[in-house]
């Protein structure tokens, strides 16, 4: 995954994660709670600026997911604002990176997406206990 025009993270967990990753060329070994992350590409909403967020690996058949959690805060992550301007992200697994299309979920295909995220990563049900908000899940479509 190319660095272009990359601003990274004020968070210093994230810029650590990002780093590594760009570093040794593969998600492998990068971790949040245990659980393996993938790496997502995505355009600033009002910047423009390349955006690298690692987030919790959802996949099922090929397609992946990702959920704007935040722990439970009371608001989204930044880059849930970033996906809904601009939907086209790269995702990088291991090495592999590909082009994808994020699409918000609602309804029964929400539901049936959140039991994966919940299975790969089961602190998600928790962290929806702490908020009033919908935790948003996005799944990244192949482009």
């Amino acid at each position: 995954m190319e660095a272009d025009n990359y601003v990274p993270s004020p968070a210093t967990w994230v810029r650590d994660q990002v780093d590594r990753i760009l570093a040794t060329g593969t998600t492998e070994g990068v971790l949040i709670m245990g659980r393996p992350v993938v790496l997502v590409a995505m355009r600033g909403r009002r910047t423009g600026a390349q955006r690298l967020v690692p987030v919790m690996r959802v996949e099922h058949d090929g397609t992946y997911a990702v959920v704007g959690s935040k722990g439970g805060a009371p608001s989204d992550p930044q880059w849930v604002r970033n996906l809904r301007a601009h939907p086209t992200v790269e995702l990088q697994d291991g090495t592999t990176t590909t082009s994808r299309r994020a699409r918000e979920l609602a309804g029964d295909e929400r539901s049936q997406w959140w039991d994966r995220c919940v299975a790969a990563f089961p602190s998600y049900a928790e962290y929806q206990t702490k908020t009033d908000r919908l935790i948003p899940v996005f799944v990244l479509d192949a482009a």
